[in-house]
């Protein structure tokens, strides 16, 4: 992971950009089936983007108190749907079919973003990974976008491609010890047990470091 004097930052305009070029990119599947399995994962794609609205969401309501929690999320109530589903507290309608889901995961993600671009760099959140501030959360958000949007592009038969620079500020703020590959977008895919990279095999399990920089740095 770079330290503070070698990286770009995270911002909200990065935020702003990757949900745009997720939803751009997931709107040429309108056609599809968003019944079919997302990627290698468990959910089908219409879950997927109801879970990655959902994280976008979330990582913005940890930033919106007053005193933002440090010991845990801000109580919404996540249910699934169905066993083994996703626990979200936000769920699109149905009846508005795919195109009303982006129009969800646009609006979650511009939630994040105005956050992001409005919240003091002193304010610290809980995460599971780490109490984190607002460049932590657009990071975090961010990977969540381009993950997601990989494994649903892959079910409904879509190109996703994301840009390589964004993936290495994402990669610099939340990741350790990742290879110097120059195909950051592959890297990031290794990095989240999703690909093979080179002659390494692809990961079992893995994390990101929310922590700010700053705070690691400090004795």
């Amino acid at each position: 992971m770079a330290d503070e004097t070698s990286r770009s930052p995270v911002t909200a305009a990065d935020v702003e950009h990757a949900v745009r070029l997720s939803v751009t990119a997931l709107r040429a599947g309108l056609a599809a089936d968003w019944g079919a399995r997302a990627g290698s994962l468990e959910w089908d794609c219409w879950e997927t983007v109801e879970h990655l609205a959902d994280d976008l969401f979330a990582y913005a309501a940890q930033l919106g108190p007053q005193q933002p929690p440090l010991d845990g999320e801000v109580p919404f109530l996540w249910e699934a749907r169905r066993p083994g589903g996703p626990r979200n507290a936000v769920h699109a309608d149905r009846a508005a079919g795919p195109a009303g889901l982006l129009t969800t995961l646009e609006a979650c993600g511009a939630l994040l973003t105005a956050m992001v671009r409005t919240a003091s760099p002193d304010v610290r959140a809980h995460h599971t990974f780490g109490v984190s501030d607002p460049e932590g959360f657009a990071a975090m958000g961010i990977v969540e976008t381009l993950l997601h949007t990989h494994d649903v592009a892959q079910g409904l038969g879509v190109t996703w491609a994301p840009p390589g620079g964004l993936c290495d500020r994402v990669l610099a703020r939340l990741f350790r010890d990742v290879p110097a590959d120059p195909d950051r977008w592959r890297v990031l895919l290794w990095a989240t047990g999703r690909a093979e990279l080179a002659d390494l095999p692809r990961r079992e399990s893995w994390r990101w470091y929310g922590e700010p920089l700053s705070d690691a740095a400090r004795p």
